[in-house]
């Protein structure tokens, strides 16, 4: 029996540390533009799994085979298009249409692993996009031709969870690390050359939320590239909605706002979601 177990405590724990990532990038485009944010991140991230892959004796980027290439246009699209949605079109029907991840990569799993998927489990995924609707409520804002950025980039992360699925063990995590941050970097240079935005030092506050973001960021993408590697998709894929849970409780103790019923309703129907399907996955393996 695949470890569902372990992939879906690791999937929580990526999307934890991601909601706290996501806080201190936001802090720091109080200081700096997102394009330099995403390159001080991507380059701090890159350094920091180099040291990790160089202290276990491991190259620290691995031979880019087909397979990785195709990872990294997936990362690079998913970060770069996702970035654009942010800046053209509204953050709450941004959000819902990547809250449709899961969707795909446990769909793509079906259709590229042969992973079996019952209609227990695709009635509790459902149940948890629901749950994310409720939070998020996205209004008429979600038809805006500049949705259609959030869309291809909810597709490139997509690609990025199946490609890291098919990855060979011989490439290591920490070298998915460099990988994966480096297409980060390279997202935010994009953006760059896009918005024009200028170029300067970050200030000392931007340069420690930046590191914050590093530090959480890299624990979320460790985290998550073990979740991927672990257990069935159909069962770990489902707690990426848990981000949204952490994202409301960072709201509450960071922000001081307030969540309404619906925001309440929505986190209990992700919570309950996520807890069914990894039950369910455990009496299946029983028989």
């Amino acid at each position: 029996m695949p470890d569902n177990r372990k992939g879906a405590l690791f999937m929580t724990l990526a999307m934890a540390a991601f909601a706290v990532e996501d806080s201190f990038l936001k802090a720091a485009t109080v200081w700096v533009p997102p394009a330099t944010a995403m390159m001080g991140f991507g380059a701090l991230g890159m350094l920091v799994f180099a040291v990790i892959a160089r202290f276990r004796g491991e190259a620290a980027l691995p031979r880019i085979t087909r397979g990785l290439a195709i990872r990294s246009g997936f990362e690079i699209g998913g970060r770069l298009f996702y970035s654009l949605a942010l800046a053209f079109a509204g953050l709450g029907a941004t959000s819902a249409i990547l809250q449709a991840t899961p969707l795909v990569v446990i769909a793509g799993a079906v259709w590229v692993f042969g992973e079996k998927v019952g209609w227990r489990r695709w009635t509790a995924i459902g149940v948890g996009f629901l749950g994310v609707l409720l939070v998020l409520r996205p209004t008429g804002e979600a038809l805006q031709p500049a949705a259609l950025f959030a869309l291809l980039g909810m597709a490139g992360f997509a690609g990025r969870d199946l490609a890291t699925r098919a990855a060979p063990l011989t490439v290591t995590n920490a070298q998915l690390g460099v990988l994966g941050l480096g297409m980060l970097f390279l997202a935010g240079l994009v953006v760059q050359l896009v918005t024009l935005s200028p170029l300067a030092v970050p200030p000392p506050a931007a340069l420690g939320a930046i590191l914050g973001a590093t530090i959480f960021g890299c624990i979320a993408y460790a985290a998550l590239t073990v979740a991927m590697r672990t257990g069935e998709v159909s069962v770990v894929t489902p707690f990426r909605y848990t981000r949204l849970v952490f994202a409301l409780i960072l709201a509450v103790a960071i922000f001081g706002e307030r969540p309404d019923l619906p925001m309440l309703l929505g986190s209990a129907l992700i919570v309950g979601s996520g807890l069914f399907t990894l039950a369910r996955s455990r009496r299946v393996a029983k028989g």
